[in-house]
């Protein structure tokens, strides 16, 4: 199954990635991950998060998977910098996992179902490669959450912008609001909900968030698809990334991503 992820790897998204960790983007999950426990990461990307899984769960062993290779190797060289010697990195798709079933104790997933065609399926395939008594657990933005002060027309526009890109890529931008139904139609028996928020306000949160986005805006693949699927002008394009270079300057700036997850029973 083929799925377009709306981000791309560009050096700006990447930078988001790699802010990533366990406590501020895999917080409800840490209390599950003891010594001892196998885990698997889907679409772990440059693989921060990975990389404090198998700090914390040392002798135990974590595989991070990805189906793109640029920030695998990303991971790896992180992997080697931090001396972690029970993490690999592998190529692997989330709908045809190469892995027997009932292999990992976690099976994880960050910011990954909201891109897929099909998050019912790949929750399913990741439902079989996870114990019985283990916990598939995963995490998603609702960018129909996403909040922000001062108000600001350029961001209302990228707003409806990324969704309607997402959207056209047959992604669902408002994920996080989606998980509990698609694990319930995916069939696990018991379902977890909870919720958290990443929050920018300070000068330079304002200036690290703000900017990827408007180089994400300038640069990236989804600047790419928005012009290609004819939703947008390199013109408007570069009013947007003005939108938020305007947003980083205003004093009183603060912007807050809702996150929806799960951790779920087989």
């Amino acid at each position: 199954m083929s799925d377009t992820y709306t981000h791309g790897h560009h050096e700006s998204v990447l930078r988001s990635h790699r802010w990533r960790t366990a406590e501020n983007s895999a917080a409800y999950l840490i209390p599950r991950l003891r010594p001892g426990t196998e885990v698997l990461d889907i679409g772990c990307g440059p693989g921060t998060i990975t990389h404090d899984f198998a700090a914390l769960v040392a002798p135990g062993r974590v595989l991070g998977v990805d189906n793109v290779d640029e920030p695998l190797e990303i991971a790896r060289a992180g992997a080697a910098e931090r001396g972690l010697d029970n993490i690999t990195f592998a190529n692997a798709d989330v709908h045809d996992l190469p892995h027997a079933d009932d292999s990992f104790d976690v099976v994880h997933a960050h910011q990954v179902l909201q891109h897929l065609a099909d998050p019912v399926a790949a929750l399913r395939e990741m439902r079989r490669v996870c114990r019985p008594d283990g916990v598939v657990a995963a995490r998603d933005a609702d960018y129909g959450g996403m909040r922000w002060f001062p108000d600001n027309p350029g961001l209302d526009r990228w707003l409806e912008l990324y969704r309607d890109v997402a959207r056209h890529n047959g992604g669902h931008p408002d994920g996080g609001t989606h998980l509990k139904a698609w694990a319930q139609e995916a069939g696990f028996r018991e379902v977890t909900c909870t919720a958290s928020a990443w929050c920018f306000a300070t000068p330079e949160e304002r200036a690290w968030w703000g900017n990827l986005w408007a180089d994400r805006i300038r640069r990236s693949s989804f600047a790419e698809q928005a012009l290609g699927h004819g939703l947008t002008t390199r013109a408007e394009l570069e009013e947007l990334a003005t939108a938020w270079h305007a947003w980083i300057d205003a004093e009183d700036g603060w912007f807050a991503v809702l996150n929806g997850e799960i951790t779920c029973r087989p």
